[in-house]
């Protein structure tokens, strides 16, 4: 990984603030698409949906070992993402249950 310039920890949560507040600016999936697609690397972005789809597996009771076979995502990284899913900051709840709500309105 790169070296990181020192930022203060109130730097580092003004930073953090200010891409979340970008992120809110985006209004289509079309948008947030051409924003993640800029942002990220493949990798990190494929890294990051294949989180996502874990999410709503674990959530339909799917074992690790299927999801592992389903996804490709290493046992290691489905329990942690089960971990943030059930002790977490409770984002991945919140972002599900507001999918569920858009598929089923």
């Amino acid at each position: 990984m790169k070296g990181r310039r020192t930022l203060s920890p109130r730097q580092e949560a003004l930073a953090e603030r200010a891409l979340f507040s970008a992120i809110l600016t985006l209004r289509t999936v079309e948008e947030c698409r051409a924003f993640f697609r800029d942002l990220c690397t493949p990798a990190e972005l494929q890294a990051l949906a294949d989180r996502w789809a874990v999410v709503g597996l674990l959530q339909q009771g799917v074992p690790y070992r299927e999801i592992h076979k389903q996804t490709g995502v290493s046992v290691t990284t489905i329990g942690r993402v089960a971990r943030y899913l059930t002790n977490g900051h409770g984002g991945y709840a919140l972002a599900a249950s507001r999918t569920k709500e858009l598929r089923t309105s």
